[in-house]
């Protein structure tokens, strides 16, 4: 089941999706993690795949996320901090990744990408840097689903949102009301309820929250008032 039809599934009353970032969790009871998120009814889990080369830090592979994916039947969106990621496509897919967000400064090909990351039954997803303009990605929106802003420098958790993120969000909005495109815009990297609720008013449809979610202290109250953003 992919992302897009799990929410629509669940009749969803909400105009805001929360897919928590899983990089800030407890890696040692990843699978209990997971099945909280889905009891708080999360509209999918986001997973921080780092290969230690495209971003300084190197986090888990398709093992981890085939081994977690038993546990759930929450979405997962793979978030591919790796370079060359085609050549992991297949693999990323068949552990489990509903969604696979790649990075359009990891490939020198995001259009085969793109084609590949569909042709696994997934779906598909460009991820673009704080330097990276709007403008550089937007001849290939029309044939993914998500268009990640990242909104701190990837490869570690807990980084300040970059506040010159708001107007990148705000060019993929506008570029969206005036071209009929169906791409989703979302939001990782120092998302609060504070910069969560900026985001939003700038255009985002989905944040990614981590550190807010899982060092709060508690969970399901951390997702509650999430939540209410996109009331």
């Amino acid at each position: 089941m992919t992302l897009t039809r799990y929410i629509e599934g669940r009749c969803r009353t909400w105009r805001i999706l929360i897919v928590p970032s899983i990089l800030d969790s407890d890696f040692g009871s990843l699978g209990e993690v997971v099945r909280e998120l889905e009891r708080c009814k999360a509209d999918g889990v986001h997973i921080d795949v780092m290969d230690g080369m495209f971003v300084p830090n190197i986090t888990m592979g398709p093992a981890v996320i085939s081994a977690v994916r038993k546990g759930t039947h929450i979405p997962f969106e793979a978030h591919l901090m790796i370079e060359n990621p085609e050549r992991y496509i297949k693999q990323f897919s068949e552990a489990g990744s509903d969604r696979i967000i790649v990075h359009y400064e990891a490939t020198a090909d995001i259009k085969k990408v793109i084609r590949s990351i569909r042709m696994c039954g997934a779906e598909p997803g460009i991820a673009i840097n704080p330097e990276t303009s709007f403008k550089s990605v937007s001849r290939y929106v029309d044939s993914i689903h998500t268009l990640l802003v990242m909104s701190v420098h990837p490869g570690f958790g807990g980084q300040k949102f970059i506040d010159r993120s708001l107007r990148k969000i705000a060019e993929a909005r506008d570029f969206k009301s005036m071209n009929g495109c169906d791409f989703a815009i979302a939001v990782d990297g120092g998302i609060d309820l504070k910069t969560g609720k900026d985001a939003v008013s700038a255009g985002a449809e989905e944040l990614c929250p981590g550190s807010a979610v899982f060092r709060s202290g508690n969970i399901p109250n951390a997702m509650k008032k999430f939540r209410m953003l996109g009331k």
